[in-house]
């Protein structure tokens, strides 16, 4: 639904009240790549919430313990971070502008009223574990190298 029938509606749509502009080829074949990269990137999270988490992404059987192996080491919300690529890829392969802007406003509306909510969530299933993780591990884009281990003995701080 989200990255096959509303982008072919916008895209539909853009081309229809005469807004569709020409993508350069190797912007298409970028999309093509980033939505490989972005699809194995989804894959290897959801692997790590069952193998991890014993659970699954679905809020109806979610992990029952914190995930902090696989893709989530380096960052907080690998499957979003998957999903919003995943998006602006589409948009890409398709040369709408108008599935891009659409990617964009779902990864905003997803950072602003989804996921405070679920890392709220997450603080109440796992209280400490859970503020550890969220202070050394960046929320979107990804830590490379080693991210520093919280203080122990200090309050942590909301993001």
């Amino acid at each position: 639904m989200f990255l096959g029938v509303i982008p072919l509606a916008l895209s539909a749509l853009e081309t229809r009240w005469g807004l569709a502009v020409a993508f350069p080829s190797a912007l298409v074949w970028a999309g093509w790549a980033l939505f490989l990269l972005a699809s194995i990137l989804g894959l290897w999270s959801a692997a790590a919430m069952n193998v991890n988490g014993d659970g699954t992404p679905l809020p109806a059987a979610t992990a029952n313990r914190l995930v902090t192996a696989g893709p989530y080491r380096v960052v907080r919300n690998p499957m979003a971070v998957s999903g919003f690529v995943q998006g602006a890829a589409v948009g890409l392969m398709l040369s709408s502008w108008m599935v891009v802007v659409y990617a964009v406003l779902g990864s905003l509306l997803w950072n602003f009223a989804v996921r405070p909510l679920e890392e709220a969530d997450l603080e109440a299933r796992f209280g400490d574990e859970f503020r550890r993780y969220r202070d050394t591990v960046r929320c979107w884009i990804p830590r490379l190298g080693p991210a520093p281990e919280a203080p122990e003995d200090v309050e942590p701080t909301p993001s």
